[in-house]
């Protein structure tokens, strides 16, 4: 199985895992290289992996800078960067509109305090005193009115600005964390998602961990290329999200690898919706239309494991990848639920395990 990275940390311990990958060879632990590390984990873009590894011990700066130049066509983190940068001064735009405001206020109210004083006052008040006592009210009511539709004015263009910086914001992340090619999540999303499992410890009986993997990939991107196994990705993906309903979430966690979590299902009902993803993606027809090439049949195996068999999101997916590995054994194409005894031993790291299969 190909896909399947070795040594699994536990999901909380991805970042540690890369650092220490980042640290054992003398590279920098600054976003921009995270960030390549974090690709190279995923395994979603296996050219990059394996350049990263050729840099062996000691990569210099400008080395990683080049691969980052070669493979990302947008500054992610800058982008993100910028977008923080927004936010934050449409904050502070709008807390020194209502500071003003409150300082103006404050002015208006000693203002009123000091007249209504004098003009309570036991000495005899002039009818110019008076009058005049009066115009500076009005005067005062006036400006603190006109200031008042300026602040709210200010307020209201603040909280739009600040409300188009939160959309864009929502927007990157959903970039961030969508896979390009299917347009499922990716394993960024599906970490954070892996990790709130037992955030409810009582739905862990209805909640379930699939993991499917194509059947044989690296033979049919050998054989007839990647842009033929990107279409055959794309179109596995189709099938998937299709056997499913809309709330389960969906992701391909790395090269020919997908993840699906049902929640609120019985291991049986989770079974059943993994055999009908597995018959329809059987029966799917993978030719080409103009060459009449047939590249088919493209099969899955795929392992299942309830969260209650689980003790932690770590130990959920080192389960359900064992059962995972153990349709594989049981020569593909099926559905195997995990059960006590199914083991798995990696012994290589994961960025040299993954530069091996895709050299």
């Amino acid at each position: 199985m190909n896909t399947v990275p070795v040594n699994k940390a536990r999901v909380g311990d991805v970042a540690g895992q890369i650092t220490y990958a980042m640290r054992s060879m003398g590279v920098s632990p600054i976003p921009r290289n995270y960030e390549l590390f974090y690709e190279a984990y995923i395994g979603s873009n296996p050219a990059l992996t394996r350049e990263l590894a050729d840099l062996g011990s000691h990569a210099s700066q400008e080395e990683l800078d080049a691969i980052a130049a070669k493979y990302f066509t947008t500054a992610r983190s800058e982008i993100f960067e910028n977008t923080h940068s927004r936010m934050a001064e449409g904050v502070e735009a709008l807390l020194r509109a209502l500071q003003q405001e409150q300082s103006s206020l404050e002015t208006y109210n000693r203002l009123l305090d000091e007249t209504c004083k004098r003009i309570t006052s036991k000495s005899a008040a002039s009818r110019e005193l008076i009058e005049n006592a009066i115009k500076i009210l009005s005067d005062a009511t006036g400006a603190k009115i006109a200031h008042g539709e300026q602040t709210t004015s200010d307020v209201q263009q603040c909280s739009q600005e600040m409300d188009d910086v939160r959309k864009e914001l929502d927007e990157y992340k959903r970039i961030a964390n969508t896979d390009s090619l299917t347009r499922l999540a990716n394993r960024r999303a599906f970490d954070e998602r892996l990790s709130t499992i037992y955030d409810s410890p009582s739905l862990a009986p209805v909640t379930g961990l699939v993991l499917a993997d194509i059947d044989n990939f690296k033979r049919i991107n050998d054989a007839y290329g990647h842009p033929v196994g990107d279409k055959i990705l794309a179109t596995v993906a189709s099938v998937i999200r299709a056997n499913v309903r809309r709330d389960v979430f969906v992701a391909r966690s790395g090269g020919e690898e997908f993840a699906i979590i049902f929640s609120g299902n019985t291991e049986e009902e989770i079974h059943a919706a993994a055999e009908r993803i597995r018959t329809t993606l059987e029966k799917t027809p993978f030719r080409n239309s103009r060459t009449r090439i047939d590249y088919g049949p493209v099969t899955i195996s795929i392992g299942l494991c309830m969260a209650s068999a689980g003790v932690s999101p770590s130990d959920l997916y080192l389960k359900a990848d064992a059962a995972l590995y153990s349709a594989k054994y049981n020569g593909r194409n099926c559905t195997i639920i995990f059960e006590e005894g199914m083991q798995k031993d990696f012994s290589k790291s994961w960025l040299i395990y993954k530069s091996d299969q895709t050299s």
